[in-house]
């Protein structure tokens, strides 16, 4: 066997590898009806026993899109709410729609400044916790729109479980903006539907930025958030994991968070290498080899190179299948180079079908447009993924640390009243 076969087998193991295990973690909760039944929040009703303080972490952001976010979280059913709106001391004109907007109901928010010099999420929300006093600490993004019913269900998970923290779901909803903003929102439904709560299951669980909610004792016992990590949901999950404490995942269409996918794609590819760059600052860390279990070390290895893997797939694929398909090699190799586009064809076929319940869920319309656009976008939403990968790649190598923002445009926002809900 020539040496470029001795590659094209091994291109097409790795490949098939990736395939069979993204497949296996994107159908989780579709297993068995058990398993699906696991995802959801309890059916319990309960009594509200515990206080929540919600924080919002704003940067150069519209009013429209804050006062959307707290409005929502304003008409939550429980009874005990209060909401933090954090800035930062260099953007005066979000500070000022937020001191305007806790003006509107100073019962219930309040502003919290961040006079850090280096600005991040993370810094916002440990300057933030200070002033925190529910028993359960929250965050939401400020473009977040949380279900009304959302606080007291997590009140009810916290209660009948015990829980230390609470990850939620959240979906983004505008699907047809952008070519790739269809495998955004299935990206989302997927994660929080079924890979999640894989996660969870095996002991290791990378918390998400938005609708998490940890108890406020166990988060300042921790000292808050890494305000060097870019990742920093992703840094605590993996700080609770490592100490055994019990983290939840629940989804529920109905009380999953909405929110709006990048608006076009160098939005996309900043948010990815910020996603990215934390997660090789995770993975450095090395908090997760503290792990209690195997399983548990396992799952943490395989979700945090796995923007390395993202890249090695981009790059792979059209490779593999350029050397079959130009080359000349003996003909098990070359049928063994499609084994990987098989394992990638079933897959497709059934993101079509969770396209289906995507949309029936959350009442996106999708028609044959959409499938026929999940299907072409397949192999060029895995070629941005790696050059946002390989981009932060060459970031992290030269030590560039800086964090992007991700701007808000609300493309996700219905109309909105002119005055935050009494």
């Amino acid at each position: 066997m020539t040496v470029m076969s001795v590659l094209l087998v091994a291109i097409a193991l790795l490949l098939l590898v990736l395939s069979l295990s993204t497949l296996v973690l994107a159908t989780y909760a579709w297993w068995d009806p058990e398993a699906r039944a696991t995802t959801g929040f309890p059916a319990t009703g309960g009594a509200e026993e515990l206080s929540f303080s919600i924080l919002v972490p704003c940067r150069h952001e519209s009013e429209g899109v804050m006062r959307a976010t707290l409005a929502a979280l304003l008409a939550q059913s429980h009874r005990d709410v209060e909401v933090i709106i954090s800035v930062g001391h260099d953007d005066p004109d979000t500070r000022a729609t937020a001191e305007l907007l806790a003006r509107e109901r100073p019962d219930r928010v309040r502003v919290s400044v961040d006079g850090a010099a280096v600005k991040s999420k993370p810094r916002q929300l440990n300057t933030a916790l200070q002033m925190c006093r529910g028993d359960v600490v929250g965050v939401f993004d400020a473009e977040s729109l949380a279900a009304p019913e959302l606080v007291r269900a997590v009140d009810d998970v916290f209660r009948t479980t015990g829980a230390d923290a609470v990850q939620g779901a959240v979906q983004l909803v505008n699907h047809r903006d952008t070519w790739f903003s269809l495998r955004n929102c299935l990206e989302y439904f997927i994660w929080f539907s079924s890979r999640l709560h894989l996660q969870e299951r095996m002991g290791f669980i990378p918390l998400g930025g938005t609708t998490v909610f940890v108890r406020r004792t166990l988060l300042v016992e921790l000292g808050g958030w890494d305000e060097e990590c870019l990742a920093e949901d992703c840094e605590l999950g993996v700080r609770l994991s490592s100490l055994g404490r019990r983290i939840r995942v629940a989804y529920s269409p109905e009380l999953a968070t909405r929110e709006e996918t990048p608006g076009d794609v160098a939005s996309f590819v900043k948010q990815r290498t910020r996603w990215a760059l934390g997660f090789f600052q995770v993975f450095r860390k090395g908090v997760w080899r503290r792990l209690p279990t195997r399983r548990a070390r396992l799952a943490a290895r395989w979700t945090l190179v796995q923007q390395h893997l993202v890249a090695v797939t981009g790059i792979a694929v059209p490779l593999s299948l350029a050397l079959a398909i130009g080359g000349s090699f003996p003909l098990p190799v070359a049928m063994l180079t499609f084994l990987p586009l098989v394992v990638t064809l079933a897959t497709v076929a059934l993101e079509a079908c969770m396209l289906r319940e995507l949309g029936r869920d959350h009442g996106l319309a999708m028609g044959v447009r959409d499938y026929v656009v999940l299907i072409l976008t397949t192999i060029p939403f895995q070629l941005l993924l790696a050059f946002a990968t390989l981009r932060a790649y060459g970031r992290f190598r030269r030590g560039d640390l800086r964090w992007e923002k991700t701007e808000h445009a609300g493309r996700h926002l219905a109309p909105v009243r002119t005055q935050v809900a009494a």
